[in-house]
């Protein structure tokens, strides 16, 4: 898996709640976006840039994120984002601090690869699951998981519970689906036509 550094300043948390709401308001009118870094113990707060954060979150790729607050060194990955309802700026960000012994969860993109039997009879290839979720020590934690579609006919479709990685616990359902092979009307026409 790919690192990427994000630099942050630490931040104090008011006590009341009307004087945390002003504080966060004049950091995101500043151009920051507050941040909780948990999993280390007590929780850190501190504040990043919004530009120090697009190339983690504007991107298909997963990163394990090296993440600086004051000169002081973390591994962590992102755990939770929030964006605007309306303007689609970034409100807040959860990053989570990574244990080497112990295991994470975390969502990696799937990549389908070969050219799929049913395509080659005139089915669309669907991806309906972009992301699968994984449960593994971050280490083994692979940037894409490949999922091989060659043998996949008309109408077929592989489902979670038919994959398996080294090392990785799939978390999704086990009945869900990973991708499809669709008819389409020409391929309808095409088996009516042999059909007859």
């Amino acid at each position: 898996m790919k690192s990427i550094e994000v630099k942050g300043t630490a931040r104090t948390i008011a006590e009341r709640s009307s004087e945390q709401a002003r504080a966060l308001k004049a950091i995101r009118k500043d151009n920051g976006v507050p941040c909780v870094l948990y999993g280390a113990g007590e929780n850190v707060h501190f504040t990043v840039p919004a530009d120090g954060l697009r190339n983690l979150v504007y991107t298909p790729h997963i990163y394990v994120v090296d993440l600086i607050i004051d000169g002081k060194k973390v591994n962590a990955i992102m755990k939770d984002i929030q964006f605007h309802p309306v303007k689609d700026t970034i409100l807040h960000v959860d990053f989570y601090q990574i244990d080497e012994a112990k295991p994470i969860v975390m969502e990696v993109p799937v990549q389908m690869e070969g050219l799929a039997e049913g395509v080659k009879a005139g089915g669309k290839l669907v991806l309906q699951t972009r992301k699968l979720k994984v449960k593994a020590l971050y280490n083994v934690i692979p940037e894409k998981l490949i999922v091989n579609v060659a043998h996949l006919g008309l109408g077929k479709t592989v489902k979670v519970g038919e994959l398996s990685y080294e090392g990785l616990e799939l978390m999704n359902a086990k009945e869900a689906v990973v991708c499809a092979v669709k008819l389409t009307r020409a391929a309808r026409g095409a088996a009516a036509t042999a059909g007859n």
